[in-house]
């Protein structure tokens, strides 16, 4: 019982103070905007590193003025705490695991972009290894023919957890520094080969 309302005192009150708190540190900093992306109105994969999903909204926003995407979020309690958080920022959500869940997942994702929605995603999420692609965003794209726009959100003055995926959290009055690649496609790619182009343009930029 005390768990239970614990939860759900937690539930409106985290994720009104996360993104608050998102929107704090968004203001406070100075944006180096370096998006190489020229998209169209298709449909789009938007990937980042798990540790890096913090100011994820801000930067969709740069490419859709209008947001019409869904996240992958795990389904545990934290998950629904950053899916809450995110609906701030006009963001819908696919709760699941591309490890537990994964073709319930998968067939939510697929869907999810015949429909015309955008996905967000973490290749490495949502429990590593860190920076290692999983499968499920290679199956994804191939199997809608979508692109992916790789994306870094890298901060001169952060927090740093010691968590699996080292989550950053920027510091305010720094310097946060944006970068997207082009669209990618890994149609036709053997999925060891679609990984190594996906962790190769994720690695392009690196503190």
């Amino acid at each position: 019982m005390a768990k239970k309302l614990f939860r759900a005192i937690a539930l409106m009150i985290v994720p009104f103070l996360g993104a608050l708190f998102i929107r704090l540190i968004y203001a406070t900093n100075k944006k180096e905007l370096e998006p190489e992306a020229v998209v169209d109105e298709k449909p789009l994969i938007f990937a980042c590193w798990h540790g890096e999903l913090l100011m994820l909204p801000y930067l969709y926003r740069r490419y859709r003025k209008i947001p019409h995407a869904k996240v992958l979020i795990s389904n545990h309690f934290d998950g629904l705490l950053i899916s809450k958080t995110i609906e701030s920022f006009g963001l819908e959500t696919i709760a699941g695991s591309t490890n537990r869940n994964a073709a319930k997942v998968l067939i939510q994702g697929i869907r999810a972009l015949k429909d015309g929605y955008d996905i967000g995603i973490t290749p490495d999420g949502p429990k590593g290894p860190r920076h290692e692609v999983a499968d499920g965003i290679i199956i994804m794209a191939q199997k809608t023919g979508t692109k992916i726009v790789l994306i870094r959100m890298l901060a001169t003055k952060y927090w740093q957890f010691s968590s699996w995926d080292k989550f950053t959290v920027p510091k305010p009055f720094g310097t946060l520094k944006y970068y997207a690649t082009l669209p990618i496609d890994v149609s036709g790619l053997e999925l060891q080969d679609a990984r190594a182009l996906i962790k190769e343009g994720l690695e392009k930029y690196e503190t």
